[in-house]
């Protein structure tokens, strides 16, 4: 990335990382009371009812045992158009609503956000998807900087993280852009060790609990080519204790190339297992030519992807997971709206364009 067009869609990161810090306080309770069916409308709006939204019909855990939101963004957008009488987009919208996202875990009370998302899934019998995206010097102060101030800090929020976890069932994707970035020259060397460590140690402290896997991110098969350029970076930040290692989070590379990559990386690491975000590659990546931002910046003419399901057909590929929360904005590009915010216009046309 960064004038390539493997270019992450990472300021959507930067405003999880705000948005989840807004809610982490009362995440656990808001999630609770969703999963129970409870409105999370204003109350106190004056004009009208707030929009009612319905539990989530979760899906069969045979083949897909991760947590559908009932309150998240795209559910409440659905529930929201319905009442306004546009059925025809309350359904298109609903093609998000009904899929498992994963939850990103921002910067403050990560403990209390963990526990909330993995306490409203374990209710449903069903297992929480996380993202940790807290690595300091992150994004290499672009779209998505900040991070945690220093190793130390990390350490600290990472211990809040694990203790919200607990011996409930999870998937953490570990820190999107962390390697690649290390890889591809855009993170300063004289945070790399640093950076090794800091992994390495999450890993261990997340395979210390019972029921969490654990999946450190190497890019997508645009980005750090050849593939075995990521081989010793993950061995380096603990590779051989996670479940494996995932790829295209956040971009709109194909599953078919993605698989390819995937096993070319895995053999070189051990025989790992990976998972691919699918959430936005149905039409595959937009060929941008010189102009790089227009591949990964709210590209037209994109897709949803493969639903999340465990069933890949592939015994490599432990999942096809939607890492990306599908029509929130890449950026303010194209018309969009900044980084992370809800983006109808965009949602809708990823549902309409998918099969």
């Amino acid at each position: 990335m960064y004038g390539s067009d493997a270019g992450r869609t990472r300021g959507d990161r930067r405003k999880r990382a705000r948005t989840r810090a807004r809610a982490g306080a009362t995440a656990g309770v808001l999630l609770l009371l969703a999963v129970a069916g409870c409105s999370s409308g204003d109350e106190a709006s004056p004009k009208k009812n707030p929009p009612s939204v319905s539990p989530a019909s979760q899906l069969p855990k045979s083949s897909s045992p991760f947590w559908v939101n009932p309150d998240g963004t795209a559910a409440k957008e659905a529930s929201r158009l319905r009442e306004d009488g546009k059925k025809r987009d309350a359904d298109l919208i609903q093609k998000i609503a009904g899929q498992p996202v994963a939850e990103w875990v921002g910067a403050d009370d990560p403990e209390g956000q963990t526990r909330g998302f993995t306490e409203a899934a374990t209710k449903a019998d069903r297992d929480a998807l996380l993202v940790f995206y807290n690595i300091p010097h992150r994004d290499c102060g672009q779209y998505s900087q900040g991070g945690a101030a220093d190793g130390d800090a990390y350490r600290a929020w990472l211990e809040k993280a694990v203790r919200g976890i607990g011996d409930r069932t999870a998937t953490v994707i570990l820190e999107p852009d962390a390697l690649p970035h290390m890889e591809d020259g855009c993170t300063p060397q004289q945070f790399h060790e640093e950076r090794y460590a800091l992994l390495k140690e999450a890993v261990g402290r997340l395979k210390e609990l019972p029921r969490t896997k654990v999946y450190l991110d190497a890019g997508n098969p645009s980005w750090v080519t050849p593939g075995d350029r990521m081989a010793e970076p993950l061995r380096r930040a603990g590779i051989d204790r996670a479940d494996g290692f995932a790829l295209n989070v956040s971009n709109f590379q194909t599953t078919d190339d993605s698989k390819d990559y995937g096993r070319r990386l895995s053999a070189l690491v051990g025989g790992k297992h990976f998972v691919i975000d699918t959430s936005r590659n149905g039409n595959g990546p937009l060929s941008g030519g010189d102009d790089h931002e227009k591949a990964w910046c709210n590209p037209s003419g994109r897709a949803l992807g493969a639903p999340p399901t465990i069933r890949t057909g592939d015994a490599l590929v432990d999942a096809y997971l939607w890492v990306k929360r599908p029509g929130e904005s890449d950026g303010a590009c194209k018309g969009g709206p900044d980084a992370g915010q809800w983006w109808e216009t965009y949602a809708l046309e990823l549902a309409r364009n998918s099969r």
